[in-house]
């Protein structure tokens, strides 16, 4: 047995095997093949025997040798992997990971050598370039990547634009806040920025593919999709003028070196996409947390009161709002160092940890890149300024930071991303980050890493009719695309019915109370800042303000249940052994849906939480009875949820 062994190792190791090479899932639905045809590497996906991915190139371009043209197969090699792992801030508290792997070496026409190595689990594909040291080459930049996606021709996207490097507000975009179009032919998608990760494709009536890329440190920067071109969409790597046009647009890379993962989620239905786990599965910690970070609930004051806000009465209002509710903290925003000072902030601190409160403070990540103004400014640009008021904040008790105004891509702002995040950790503080971009498996890298916006967040719902229009089909989307990949901050559960301070008159939300409350299940992140205002304690009905009073942030297991993006969606989310259910729907008429509910055992009470005038926006129990099928009825703009 030992000699077939070590035969079949040689055999697939070998320089003499074939140029065309397959590798499938365990399970054997999902396969990627991989080959050399006319000097070019391409690859293709099939699910379940049909196409998926067209024939697709790869490739890179370095400032020290190309791999797009003359390039021959030398050797390919094949292992498994199996691993598990926990992990308390994503949608799945602990992961087992099997994945099939194949290794592809190739040169290029100066004997150059680089290999695609490819690990397939069910449902998904991560792949990844990895280069060895050429000869007396230890550093080069990789300018460009060709990696295609070629989708068969029946195919919809579900996208949204890449921003306009240096504009919007005070030149701070990109910051991956467009809105989004769905289920549109991939000719409409002509942006010459291109569209943000992840990207959600309708592949006919064969299945969906979900794009996005994992693993970006402080080594690479970030990448996108392009525009639909030449029948496909490719990896494109920064805009020169991101971070006010300095640094690199490729990646400053060491030999040996690696390029980030790519990783391609693929299902006949929905499930496999929103359950999907891929982003943390092929990273692992870049260091141990400096102690264990407590997550939670917290009141905000700047979401709907805004910079008036910025004093020390409110936040007085906020924090008792705060401990009313049984949030673990509060979030007080720009402009507080100017409008309460540091030494009032001390006591401050005090009075919220007298109410069992602590406190995360914003900070403005600005010194150079664009013209954000707010204040603290000029404190986390720099290591000596940055440590010098972390030290502060640790002997303070701030237990962390929200750090805003991030602009691009590249890899220098990669870099500040890690700084920031590796120097709170030595401080004991968690980060949240704001106006910035996606997080590429920070949750499982960073161990102090708590979410991103990344998204048109509950910020947007003040500023724009446009926002507030389109609040329930941008919800309606996340589940299956933004949050499908990463921790989401949002800023959500707003109870005002004019989205302002007064409450009377203004900004209308045009979704209901149980809608915006489904949120805070839908929308996943350890720490959710919600945008309650001192007066709901008043004017909102108990049942739904102890309903966030009891809600997790943290979640044991994620469950697809129903949905289509932009339309509605229905996830079940369990913390321990209670469950969350909860529903939203974006179309014009009410929707009446039976769901089933395996999960929760026949003879548990259940908690449902309705809309509309026949249910009375009341509470109401029921028991749950063996295979039953619950009727779920949601208005337009609302929601449903229910807790066992």
């Amino acid at each position: 047995m030992k000699k077939i062994i070590i035969l079949y190792c040689f055999l697939i190791s070998s320089p003499l095997f074939s140029q065309n090479e397959a590798i499938q899932s365990p399970d054997g639905q999902l396969k990627l093949e991989i080959a050399v045809e006319n000097g070019k590497a391409i690859y293709s996906v099939h699910y379940k025997d049909e196409v998926m991915i067209e024939k697709s190139p790869l490739g890179l371009i370095t400032n020290e040798g190309d791999f797009i043209d003359e390039m021959s197969f030398l050797a390919s090699s094949k292992d498994k992997i199996s691993k598990s792992y926990t992990a308390d801030k994503i949608k799945q508290s602990s992961v087992d990971y099997q994945a099939n792997t194949l290794k592809f070496t190739v040169e290029n026409a100066d004997n150059k050598q680089l290999s695609f190595l490819f690990q397939v689990s069910n449902n998904n594909i991560a792949f990844r370039y990895e280069l060895p040291v050429w000869g007396e080459t230890m550093a080069i930049i990789v300018e460009r990547e060709l990696t295609g996606f070629k989708f068969p021709s029946a195919t919809t996207s579900f996208l949204s634009p890449m921003m306009e490097s240096m504009s919007g507000f005070a030149r701070t975009a990109p910051s991956y806040e467009s809105g989004y179009t769905a289920d549109v032919a991939m000719e409409t998608n002509t942006n010459q920025n291109g569209y943000v990760f992840p990207g959600l494709f309708k592949v006919g009536n064969n299945g969906w593919v979900l794009i996005s890329e994992t693993g970006v440190s402080s080594l690479y920067c970030a990448s996108h999709l392009s525009n639909y071109q030449n029948g496909m969409y490719q990896v494109a790597y920064p805009d020169m003028k991101n971070n006010n046009g300095f640094g690199s647009t490729g990646a400053q890379v060491g030999l040996p070196g690696v390029t980030p993962w790519r990783t391609i989620t693929v299902g006949e239905t929905l499930k496999p996409v929103v359950e999907t786990t891929i982003p943390f599965d092929v990273v692992e910690p870049l260091y141990e947390a400096s102690q264990d970070y407590k997550f939670g609930r917290g009141s905000w004051s700047w979401i709907v009161w805004q910079d008036n806000s910025m004093n020390y009465e409110d936040q007085i209002k906020y924090i008792d709002l705060a401990a009313a509710m049984n949030f673990e903290y509060i979030l007080i925003d720009a402009w507080w160092d100017k409008n309460i000072g540091y030494d009032r902030m001390k006591e401050l601190i005090q009075y919220a940890k007298s109410k069992n409160v602590e406190v995360f403070l914003w900070y403005n990540s600005n010194g150079s890149a664009n013209d954000a103004f707010m204040t603290p400014k000029d404190k986390m640009h720099t290591s000596i300024a940055r440590k010098r008021e972390m030290k502060w904040l640790k002997e303070v008790g701030v237990k962390g930071l929200k750090v805003d105004f991030f602009a691009g891509d590249k890899q220098e702002t990669m870099r500040l991303y890690e700084n920031i995040l590796s120097d709170a950790n030595d401080y004991g503080l968690m980060v949240i980050f704001h106006g910035a971009t996606l997080p590429r498996g920070w949750e499982r890298m960073y161990p102090n890493f708590v979410g991103s916006e990344a998204v048109i967040a509950s910020e947007m719902l003040i500023f724009t009719q446009d926002a507030r229009d389109n609040e329930a089909f941008y919800a309606a989307l996340h589940p299956f695309s933004r949050n499908a990949v990463a921790s989401m901050e949002f800023g959500g559960v707003l109870l005002n019915k004019f989205l302002n301070k007064g409450n009377s008159e203004g900004q209308e939300r045009l979704t209901s109370n149980v809608f915006q409350l489904a949120t805070s299940v839908l929308f996943q992140n350890p720490v959710q800042m919600f945008a309650l205002t001192p007066n709901n304690l008043e004017d909102t009905p108990e049942y739904q303000l102890d309903f966030l009073r009891e809600v997790p942030t943290t979640w044991d297991e994620t469950v697809f249940i129903d949905g289509f993006p932009g339309k509605y969606v229905i996830l079940a989310r369990r913390n321990g052994d209670k469950w969350y259910i909860a529903g939203i729907n974006a179309q014009k008429e009410t929707l009446k849906i039976k769901a089933k509910i395996p999960m929760i055992n026949a003879g548990a009470e259940l908690k449902v939480y309705e809309d509309g005038r026949k249910s009375g926006n009341k509470l109401k129990t029921m028991k749950h009875k063996k295979n039953q099928e619950i009727e779920l009825i949601m208005p337009a703009n609302g929601g449903v949820i229910i807790v066992n």
